[in-house]
């Protein structure tokens, strides 16, 4: 089984619990009054239903945007998290699955980081207007730069006011899974189409498929400047094998032209989900957030 890949984070609380219902009256009221709303992505004969929430805050303020993890969900205990303190300091918030994810129409095995990246596009045109903060874990890190190089090419960078990654799993089907993959997984990936990756975080497998390689080649990063266009901080656990801190430097390497901090989590894991490492992810967004006050 290969080490290096992106794997799904705990939902609810510590150690993958959830959290007990009335524990908490502002995450309550967040996710359980709040139905999520479905938004229309694709083209026809590819159209799928996205599942997002958005928390209503300060016009004036960047929205806070969350990219999920691979197999996560926008129930897990970051996003949770996240949704709460930005509800305490009155910021715009939006959250969502990707297609094959949570409550979001479509199957997993379809995912492929295209759709993935048309979907965050959708949110951030149709949902979450004007100046934003991206937030991404994981997989979602390396969504999140996707849209950053999209915003750009587009002429919206400006939009962009600040963003945080946690273990961004940058370029994560080439470095983090094919690199890694042994011989009979590629074997299988080529000849029949899809090979199951154990998982060391759930007792199902999830699928890794050509589709998804093949399309992932077409959203490298590495190997040239990545432009964020705003200040970033990123998160890291040293003990992160799924995303190891290795990788996040040679990421880093490639980012020149825009300020970057980094946060190494000595005891942290690949998830940080811990309650010390989400008052470090508070802490992070609010030092995004205040180096571009409001006008």
């Amino acid at each position: 089984m290969p080490t290096r890949s992106a794997q799904p984070e705990p939902r609810g609380g510590p150690g993958g619990r959830r959290r007990k219902q009335g524990s908490n009256h502002l995450a309550d009221m967040i996710n359980k009054r709040r139905a999520a709303q479905m938004l229309d992505v694709g083209a026809p004969g590819a159209r799928r239903r996205v599942a997002y929430r958005l928390g209503v805050g300060d016009a004036a303020r960047p929205t806070v945007v969350w990219l999920g993890g691979l197999r996560s969900d926008m129930l897990s205990t970051k996003a949770v998290a996240l949704a709460e303190h930005c509800a305490r300091r009155g910021l715009p918030f939006v959250r969502f699955d990707y297609s094959g994810h949570g409550e979001s129409e479509g199957t997993f095995p379809d995912g492929t980081i295209s759709r993935w990246l048309e979907e965050a596009l959708a949110i951030v045109s149709c949902v979450a207007r004007g100046p934003l903060i991206l937030v991404g874990s994981s997989l979602g890190g390396y969504v999140a730069l996707l849209l950053a190089r999209a915003l750009g090419a587009a002429g919206q960078a400006g939009r962009l006011k600040g963003m945080v990654l946690i273990a961004p799993a940058v370029d994560m089907t080439e470095s983090l899974m094919w690199a890694s993959l042994p011989h009979e997984a590629k074997a299988a990936i080529t000849s029949a189409g899809r090979w199951d990756l154990p998982s060391a975080y759930s007792p199902e497998p999830y699928p890794i498929t050509r589709n998804l390689i093949e399309d992932g080649r077409k959203h490298l990063l590495l190997g040239a400047t990545i432009r964020t266009f705003c200040h970033t901080v990123v998160l890291q656990g040293a003990k992160d094998s799924d995303v190891p801190l290795s990788h996040t430097l040679e990421t880093m390497k490639f980012v020149t032209s825009d300020p970057i901090t980094l946060t190494i989590v000595a005891d942290g894991d690949h998830r940080l989900s811990r309650p010390q490492d989400i008052a470090t992810l508070c802490e992070a967004l609010d030092r995004v957030r205040l180096s571009h006050p409001p006008p």
